[in-house]
């Protein structure tokens, strides 16, 4: 990035609305509100750990040469990765459209493709949850979302 106080400041940011999600999951008393909660504080955690690890070879490489530029390559992948990063709290939905095949949440492969009378494909697809069923989290979602500049997945899979 540009600014030299960026990865800063997005940790700042993050490891707060990590304490805030900590500090909301205490007036939880629904067990599926208590596991987004438990979910979205790992994946800010996560986050937080690869922000440290680009600072960690930021500091590297302002304190020692990087001859063969392998600091250098580190921090440029890791630094994709961060830009890549997303926190999926519920359902992950992987298609495979040359095979006609569908994952959820990394478990098994399945075949969309039916042949009984005449081809049909059918993909299920990702709902997202409304803001009632996420209750207080909803405000937090959107502030991480809007602040950090962090991917946030919240949806389920139908099946139509």
């Amino acid at each position: 990035m540009s600014d030299d106080w960026y990865y800063v400041h997005q940790l700042a940011v993050l490891a707060g609305f990590r304490l805030i999600v900590l500090a909301n999951r205490i007036g939880c008393a629904d067990a599926f509100l208590l596991e987004l909660h438990d979910e979205l504080a790992e994946g800010l955690a996560a986050a937080i750990a690869q922000l440290r690890s680009i600072m960690a070879l930021e500091r590297q490489l302002a304190s020692e040469t990087d001859e063969e530029g392998f600091t250098a390559f580190r921090l440029q992948g890791k630094e994709e990765c961060f830009a890549r990063f997303q926190i999926t709290l519920l359902d992950d939905l992987e298609f495979d459209y040359a095979t006609y095949e569908y994952r959820i949440n990394n478990g098994g492969w399945h075949y969309a493709l039916s042949a009984d009378c005449g081809i049909e494909i059918s993909y299920p697809r990702l709902v997202a949850l409304a803001d009632d069923e996420l209750g207080t989290l909803a405000p937090i979602i959107r502030a991480i979302r809007g602040e950090a500049s962090i991917g946030i997945s919240i949806a389920r899979v139908v099946y139509d």
